[in-house]
C-alpha cells in the first residue's frame, strides 16, 4: 500500500506526520527507526500520528514516536505542527481544537498570523509526575560522570506531560553542556529517562536554551523544553510571566504566571508531502 505523509518542522524540530484517521497502518519501533534515518530514510526527530479520539469530548488523538522508536507522552513543537496538519488536510475546520495525548488533553489554536498557540496544561513539579527518584525540592543535585571526573549538576525538575530537568548555565554551547546532555538524559534517578535542558538567562523576559531530548539527542528546538525552562526559571524568580525563548532553530514565546496553564506560541512550516510504499 501507499502511505501518505507530510514532512513538517517547528523551528527546525522536524517531524513526519501521518493521518491514521483515513488511512490504516501499524508502526513498529524498528520501522520508525528506519524512517527516521537521515541518510537512508525520510529523516526526522519525531513521528507524529493523528488518530480518532477515544474521548468523545476531544477532536483527535495525538501520538508521538521518537527517532529511536520509543513512544513518548508529549511534544510541544509537534503539537503546533499537528494543528496545522489537520487543517491543511481538511480533517477538521474547527479552531481551536482539543487533542488527546497519553498525558492529558491540550488545546491548539491557529492564529491569524499563522503561528499556533498551544495550551500545554499545568507544569507539574512533583517528582512522581516525571518520574524522578528523589524527595520533592525546588533544586536538586546529582553526580554526573564527565571526561575529567564527577560533576555535581544542580537543576529543577518538572513534567510538561513529559519529563524535564533544567539547569542554568553560563554558555549553552560549552563543552560542559555537550557532555552533560546525554549523561543527564540517561541518569539512573530518571527511570524513564529525561529531557535535559540548559538555559542561559539574558534578562527577565528572554533566555537562550538548548535541549538534549530523550530518544532524539540534541534538537534545534523543543517546545515542552521551552515551557519547562520558563516554569523552572519563574519558580526560581529569574523571569517574568512572558519570556522569549531562543532555541537553535528560532524563538518561541512562553507565558506562565506561576499558577495557571503554560501557554506556548510559535511558527510551523509544512515542508513537503509524500507517499511511502509499505
Amino acid at each position: 500500500m501507499l502511505l501518505k505523509f507530510t514532512k513538517m518542522h517547528g523551528l527546525g524540530n522536524d517531524f513526519m506526520v501521518v493521518d491514521l484517521v483515513t488511512q490504516h497502518f501499524a508502526f513498529r519501533p524498528e520501522f520508525v527507526r528506519q524512517l527516521s534515518d537521515r541518510q537512508f530514510g525520510i529523516g526526522f526527530d519525531q513521528l507524529l500520528i493523528v488518530e480518532p479520539p477515544s474521548n468523545p469530548e476531544v477532536d483527535f488523538r495525538y501520538r508521538i514516536f521518537n527517532a529511536d522508536g520509543s513512544e513518548v507522552e508529549q511534544c510541544g513543537n509537534g503539537a503546533r505542527c499537528f494543528a496545522r496538519f489537520v487543517h491543511d488536510v481538511r480533517l477538521t475546520a474547527k479552531n481551536p481544537i482539543k487533542v488527546e495525548t497519553s498525558s492529558g488533553i491540550i488545546e491548539l489554536n491557529i492564529e491569524q498570523d499563522g503561528d499556533v498557540v498551544v495550551n500545554m496544561g499545568a507544569a507539574r513539579f512533583s517528582p512522581s509526575d516525571l518520574p524522578f527518584n528523589a524527595e520533592q525540592a525546588e533544586r536538586y543535585q546529582v553526580q554526573v560522570p564527565l571526561n575529567d571526573g564527577n560533576y555535581t549538576a544542580e537543576f529543577g525538575a518538572v513534567s510538561m506531560g513529559n519529563p524535564h530537568c533544567v539547569m542554568v548555565v553560563d554558555d549553552i554551547h560549552s563543552e560542559l553542556v555537550n557532555q552533560l546532555g546525554p549523561q543527564l538524559e540517561g541518569h539512573e534517578q530518571f527511570p524513564k529517562r529525561v529531557n535535559a535542558g540548559f538555559m542561559q538567562i539574558k534578562n527577565r523576559n528572554e533566555m537562550d536554551l538548548r535541549v538534549y531530548e530523550r530518544g532524539a539527542g540534541w534538537t534545534l528546538a523543543c517546545g515542552t523544553g521551552a515551557c519547562a525552562a520558563v516554569a523552572v526559571a519563574h519558580k526560581w524568580g529569574l523571569v517574568d510571566d512572558e519570556v522569549k525563548v531562543n532555541l537553535p532553530g528560532g524563538a518561541l514565546t512562553i507565558r506562565w504566571d506561576g499558577e495557571g496553564d503554560v501557554i506556548m506560541k510559535g511558527p510551523v512550516v509544512r515542508v513537503f508531502d509524500g507517499r511511502l510504499q509499505v
